[in-house]
């Protein structure tokens, strides 16, 4: 009767060490499978992250903020950066407010009935800028030259202009 106990007792713990083992098995396998599926996904934001900075520093390449020399060359005359790029920008979005249908700066009239407006503006260096500018249905892109002089005063100029046409 004893001897039956023990190979009862025996037999129970081989079956309960074998239920353990298959389950700690199934559990370190799901970790080692959710562990892989991380690291892609890791080395794969890593890779965005990446391509989004070389991105990031491709667009940037044709922007004041990008251009050294350009934001040397200010500093060497005196203005501060930082106040100087918005009233470049506030400067251009100011002539939206004119009276008539002729923009200050836009060489087109408005073909509907809302006035043209400049609506994005992208500074690109000491001298140029870049603008997009539309009236609701129609829009085009600038290419303007500009200048501060010494007491810091801005002048634009017109260097080209196109209108995109209505598919």
């Amino acid at each position: 009767m004893k001897n039956r106990i023990f190979m009862y007792l025996f037999i129970f713990s081989v079956l309960l060490i074998i239920f353990q083992y298959v389950n700690s098995k199934n559990i370190i396998d799901k970790y080692e499978k959710d562990i892989k599926t991380y690291k892609s996904k890791q080395l794969k934001a890593e890779e965005d992250l990446r391509m989004m900075s070389d991105k990031t520093q491709e667009l940037s390449y044709f922007t004041i903020d990008g251009n050294e020399e350009a934001l040397t060359y200010f500093e060497n005359q005196g203005f501060n950066i930082e106040t100087l790029l918005p009233k470049l920008k506030d400067g251009l979005l100011e002539m939206n407010a004119y009276k008539g249908i002729d923009h200050p700066i836009v060489p087109y009239a408005s073909m509907t009935e809302s006035k043209i407006v400049i609506d994005y503006i992208q500074v690109l260096n000491h001298k140029w800028i870049l603008t997009n500018f539309t009236d609701g249905k129609h829009w085009g892109e600038l290419f303007i030259n500009y200048e501060v002089n010494e007491v810091g005063e801005i002048t634009y100029k017109l260097t080209d202009y196109f209108l995109y046409p209505i598919n």
